[in-house]
């Protein structure tokens, strides 16, 4: 089923939405450029671009436009965020990557293809280009390289917090006007322009009819896991990565990365074709500066 796809700002190209029944969940899919030719008649190349905690694929919209020259766009709602539907049982980090393998799998079903990431994104796809070498050609990671590994004798707490919170889940949030979400977005990014800052509100928020605009995603993501986050499991799938990486570094964070620099070399050093690209921007690079990561990308995914 398509429809008009929310969030693009005036003037921009359109995406179109799909939706789709991936593992018992209504999911939606945007895709830019999907009908576009190459010389020979063929289709463009595919990216899928998967985004981070929190975030939505609409806000992707400035970072993909100068890729649709070159490559048609393909970006997945993660189950509970956007317009994908919220699952009743929670949210395992297993479960994005066993949706995006069917997505894929749906779009692409033979060819091998291009996969971006972002973030909690970033973790999703090099963790699929681990378990499936073979479907990824190249693999970008935007600003994301995992968690702080977390020592096994904290199980018990987690686990414990997990079965408290479950009594209270968080509750949604929700705000008076898209301006005031705006507002709370240029708090978390000041470099933002007004403009820029209110597309973003209205890519994570919609009207609860009610008269107040709610987030689209759901807040019991907010609930910690209870297991904890294992690192070596993690490298373990790593060193299957077969796919060119290239790693695009946000240097100018306005908060605390989650993992030191020392240590976010000594990981990156187990995928065993990488490079690395620093950018003079925020975590959110693909609000504070769209069109040179997408630059950055075009520029690795071009390559033979």
């Amino acid at each position: 089923m398509n429809g008009a796809s929310p969030g693009r700002p005036a003037g921009h190209v359109a995406s179109h939405s799909d939706y789709l029944r991936i593992r018992g969940l209504r999911y939606h899919v945007r895709r830019w450029g999907a009908a576009a030719r190459t010389p020979d008649g063929g289709e463009l190349p595919k990216i899928f671009l998967i985004h981070g905690f929190l975030d939505v694929s609409a806000s992707f919209q400035y970072l993909v436009e100068p890729l649709l020259d070159r490559w048609q766009v393909l970006a997945p709602d993660l189950r509970g965020f956007g317009f994908t539907e919220w699952p009743a049982q929670g949210y395992w980090f297993q479960d994005y990557v066993a949706d995006l393998e069917e997505i894929v799998e749906h779009y692409s079903p033979a060819q091998p293809f291009l996969l971006v990431g972002h973030s909690m994104g970033s973790q999703v796809a090099n963790i699929f280009a681990g378990l499936r070498p073979q479907r990824v050609r190249k693999l970008v990671c935007l600003d994301g390289i995992g968690l702080p590994d977390v020592p096994p004798a904290e199980a018990p707490a987690r686990f414990r917090k997990w079965l408290d919170n479950l009594r209270s889940p968080p509750r949604q949030k929700s705000y008076a006007s898209f301006e005031e979400l705006a507002a709370r977005v240029r708090h978390a990014q000041p470099r933002l322009s007004a403009e820029r800052a209110l597309f973003v509100a209205h890519c994570w928020g919609r009207q609860d009819g009610r008269g107040r605009i709610t987030l689209c995603a759901d807040p019991r993501h907010r609930l910690p896991f209870p297991t904890p986050y294992r690192q070596a499991e993690v490298e373990a799938i790593w060193r299957e990565v077969t796919a060119p990486t290239l790693f695009v570094d946000a240097v100018d964070r306005h908060d605390k990365p989650p993992v030191p620099a020392e240590e976010k070399q000594r990981r990156r050093q187990i995928f065993r074709d990488r490079r690395v690209v620093p950018i003079k921007a925020g975590h959110m690079l693909h609000f504070e500066a769209p069109e040179e990561t997408a630059r950055i990308i075009g520029d690795f995914l071009a390559e033979p």
